[in-house]
């Protein structure tokens, strides 16, 4: 007869080993029943058409943003006599840090892409509609918080370029009537530029952050974990029916590929693209011209309607009002407080109050396809202001003074009388466009839709 051999050491370890795991387990699902919830969270159902991931873009480059953020605050001054050097160090002397601030810059530009392209597809598709109208209004929250994180952000280098977008902010919040300059002394401590650099770094790092971190996933996690997804209708079975992939392993293993695809491609930018060189702007100098750049794509909406508003001024009681200098905010603050309340909007001018799992297509709703379409092509030809500039005049000195320097070389640049007439045509366009783009979208769903 045979006697048994005892078991190898490496056997009798991960036997060992699995029954202490086999035991942990129990006994904390004993206290703590994470098996019974988790294991239908596991199986949940996920779509699989890939404009259902334009979320997770935001959310991955949220993260990237928030760790090279904590990188650069390790070395950021915000003292307003050496912010501007910290940055040039931080750039050239410290390690990596040019490649830090460079995948910071555009972790930050695909956060704001991936949002505008996500809320796109939700608007044109009617997810926003019941039961999901609150998911919707943190969407918008995010949308405006992320755009005043990117103002605060590009402040903060306190260059020539950065500091002369600043003044320009406070010119909007000196044009306010009768108490534009409180509002401007509460916000700069005083004079131009005053302390305004460590509040706006007090902003950057610390409220809008704290803010986005609460919000982000309320709407990116808790909210769409909670309620059913929406369907596409060529896949979809019923209303009431959800098909797709469970979260694990099909749909976390996407999300893992599209969370290295989005640092990937970010990675890629940040070290073959180049982005805000300050030092060759140099620090900011009262006077001095600032350099010429395009402003970013979503800076240039506001920027380019500054330029197409005319210079208005009315004298009343002894004050001149500048209201062409309020109009472009006016305009993005009307802007977001439709988009807030859209879903009610709808609700109220459609009579829809059902409840809605199935996507529509665009051409099934032509008036809210149009008046998207119509708002977009508004946009893009406001942001169309920036794209030329009137080419600054020659520079003379007095006799016996040194010859001035040159003029900033600038991207698109014409005569003034050229650029007038630019601008009358944009002036134009920016009220015909709109309205034809309305009417051609609308009469192209409805063909399609017939």
């Amino acid at each position: 007869m045979a006697t048994p051999t005892k078991p190898k050491r490496q056997p009798r370890i991960i036997v060992g080993s699995a029954k202490a795991a086999v035991g942990s387990a129990t006994w904390l699902d004993d206290r703590l029943p994470f098996g019974r919830w988790l294991r239908p969270q596991l199986r949940k159902l996920f779509p699989s058409h890939w404009s259902f991931l334009l979320g997770e873009l935001a959310l991955y480059s949220f993260v990237l943003l928030v760790l090279t953020g904590t990188f650069l605050t390790l070395f950021y001054k915000p003292n307003p006599d050496v912010a501007y050097e910290s940055v040039v160090e931080l750039s050239l002397e410290v390690r990596g840090g040019l490649l830090v601030r460079q995948l910071h810059h555009w972790s930050a530009m695909v956060f704001v892409l991936s949002i505008v392209a996500h809320m796109c597809r939700v608007f044109f598709t009617g997810a926003f509609r019941r039961p999901r109208e609150l998911t919707w209004m943190l969407g918008v929250l995010l949308f405006a918080l992320a755009l005043f994180e990117a103002f605060l952000g590009f402040t903060l280098t306190a260059d020539q370029l950065a500091m002369a977008g600043l003044r320009q902010a406070q010119g909007v919040l000196l044009s306010v009537p009768l108490i534009g300059t409180y509002l401007s002394a509460f916000t700069f401590d005083g004079e131009f530029p005053g302390q305004v650099l460590p509040r706006l770094f007090a902003l950057h790092v610390l409220l809008v952050p704290g803010i986005l971190l609460a919000v982000v996933p309320l709407h990116g996690l808790i909210l769409t974990w909670r309620q059913k997804h929406t369907e596409r209708r060529a896949t979809a079975v019923s209303e009431r029916e959800v098909s797709g992939g469970p979260f694990f392993p099909y749909f976390a293993v996407k999300n893992g590929a599209t969370a290295l695809f989005t640092i990937g491609f970010i990675a890629l930018l940040a070290t073959f693209v180049r982005v805000n060189p300050v030092w060759e702007h140099g620090a900011y100098q009262p006077g001095v011209q600032p350099p010429s750049a395009q402003p970013f794509w979503y800076f240039g909406v506001l920027d380019g309607a500054q330029r197409l508003v005319p210079a208005w001024e009315i004298a009343v009681g002894g004050f001149v009002l500048q209201p062409g200098l309020w109009i472009p905010p006016l305009i993005l603050l009307g802007f977001f407080g439709v988009l807030f309340l859209w879903p009610f909007i709808e609700r109220r001018y459609s009579g829809d109050r059902e409840i809605h799992h199935l996507l529509d297509r665009p051409s099934q709703a032509p008036v809210r396809t149009a008046l998207g379409v119509a708002v977009i092509t508004f946009f893009v030809t406001l942001w169309a202001g920036t794209w030329v500039s009137v080419a600054p005049p020659a520079m003379h000195s007095a006799p016996g003074l040194p010859p001035p320097p040159a003029a900033p070389p600038a991207l698109l640049t014409m005569p003034a009388d050229a650029y007038g007439v630019v601008v009358t045509v944009l002036r134009v366009a920016v009220f015909v466009l709109p309205v034809v783009a309305f009417l051609a979208t609308r009469a192209i769903c409805r063909r399609h839709s017939a």
